[in-house]
């Protein structure tokens, strides 16, 4: 039942998405090759498939290009089974054949992106969080006027990011993710034990001004700040998307 609710919400979330598919440039999406978290009783970690598929219509449905890129590159593991539009972009929009290819950090020219967008799941925590080279690319886009944008965990994977003046990318920035108050109730990873960092406390750490489910009137809303765009929870990931498409055309 939960899963159909999900599904519905994000279905209902691509009645506005455009038709044009003039090409508008180019996405990157950050994804995890960690498969567990080395626990005992093999708690899957990856990439949440509903917080990347999604996203990745939203932008393709608009005329954008999306790439994948990945610590190690190549296939990476994903959690959760396709429905949905899930389903959809896996099967017409050649989602599969793009993210089992991801690119390595090498690969990437930053120049190339109007944006950069990683998903949830607790992958990233592991391996994105900490990738200098995957850091650096976040840098590079942000700081020539590029979009960041994530979801669930995943902004927590972009908590370290540091600019050329030595700041971190979150700092005085109203960001959100995956909550505190959430993640410690919950029995996913062991009420957070099993990660390496809680992503409420990185980007308070790093300067974050992390908005709350107290903050917010919504806790699907997505929070907008000098071109980091953010929420909570999967079923605004695509909305994270749309918020991403527009505020790029708003610099153009």
């Amino acid at each position: 039942m939960k899963q159909g609710f999900i599904a519905v919400c994000i279905l209902f979330t691509f009645i506005s998405c455009s038709s044009d598919k003039d090409e508008q440039g180019r996405v990157l999406f950050i994804v995890s090759n960690t498969e567990d978290m080395g626990d005992p009783e093999k708690h899957f970690a990856g990439n949440n498939l509903w917080e990347v598929a999604p996203p990745y219509h939203v932008f393709v449905s608009h005329g954008y290009t999306v790439d994948f890129v990945s610590p190690t590159g190549g296939k990476v593991p994903f959690s959760m089974d396709p429905v949905g539009i899930s389903s959809y972009t896996i099967k017409y929009e050649n989602f599969n054949d793009r993210v089992e290819n991801s690119l390595t950090p090498d690969l990437v020219d930053h120049s190339n992106y109007k944006a950069v967008f990683i998903g949830g799941g607790y992958g990233p925590l592991f391996d994105v969080a900490y990738d200098e080279k995957i850091l650096a690319i976040i840098a590079d886009i942000y700081e020539n006027g590029g979009i960041v944008g994530g979801c669930g965990h995943g902004p927590g994977a972009f908590a370290n990011v540091k600019l050329s003046n030595g700041d971190y990318m979150v700092r005085d920035k109203k960001v959100t993710g995956f909550p505190n108050s959430t993640e410690m109730t919950k029995s996913w990873a062991k009420e957070g034990t099993l990660l390496p960092i809680m992503l409420e406390n990185q980007l308070r750490d790093n300067g974050g001004l992390f908005q709350t489910k107290i903050d917010l009137n919504d806790k699907h809303d997505v929070v907008i700040d000098k071109r980091i765009v953010t929420t909570m929870f999967l079923p605004s990931s695509a909305i994270v998307a749309k918020e991403m498409i527009n505020e790029i055309e708003e610099l153009n």
